[in-house]
């Protein structure tokens, strides 16, 4: 992997996960991702939390290298803040043996993950009215059920990525007309308890 695939997708380790943990620092992680920098009290105003909450969250977020300083942004004493990586790879395999610390921070980051899924996509179906027809027709949610091996489902999770990967190369300029972000949601679980 270069150093800029690197800071595209950090790989979470224990420390870093015990330090993101928290839902509210999952919150302004995301918002920084998807909105870009941003000073505390605008991501204060923006999820309806207090400017000390999220300045507090945001010193830890830095201390764990998920934010940095936007230091082009801003005048004055106004202090931005930007996400250094694009996305987070949770690999379970890196947990295997680990503390009930560690567990719990992992069970957390887990839950706030199918939380914040389950809110863009009530987001997204309380204003589908005000897309186009163009973006009605485009969207999906589907659910479909296989019978596979724990390969064939990494094989499955894996060509998938893969598959929305080959479309960051294909984004259309900024005034390309209806350019708009996407959220694809991927998720492949097993269904029937042993």
């Amino acid at each position: 992997m270069t150093e800029q695939e690197d800071r595209k997708h950090r790989r979470l380790d224990a420390r870093a996960l015990r330090g993101l943990a928290h839902p509210l620092r999952m919150q302004l992680l995301n918002a920084l991702r998807q909105g870009g920098p941003a000073t505390a009290s605008q991501l204060a105003s923006r999820l309806g939390e207090s400017s000390g909450a999220t300045s507090y969250h945001l010193r830890q977020l830095a201390a764990h290298g998920f934010v940095e300083d936007a230091p082009d942004h801003g005048k004055g004493r106004e202090r931005w803040w930007r996400a250094v990586d694009e996305g987070l790879v949770f690999d379970s395999a890196e947990f295997e043996g680990a503390g009930p610390e560690v567990r719990g921070a992992a069970d957390l980051f887990l839950h706030e993950i199918a939380n914040t899924h389950a809110r863009e996509l009530s987001t997204w179906l309380g204003t589908r009215d005000h897309w186009s027809e163009a973006w009605a027709r485009a969207t999906d949610m589907s659910d479909m059920s296989l019978r596979l091996t724990p390969d064939l489902a990494e094989e499955l999770v894996r060509r998938m990525h893969d598959l929305v990967d080959s479309y960051r190369d294909r984004v259309p300029d900024e005034d390309t007309p209806e350019t708009e972000r996407v959220r694809v949601h991927t998720h492949v679980f097993p269904i029937d308890a042993k």
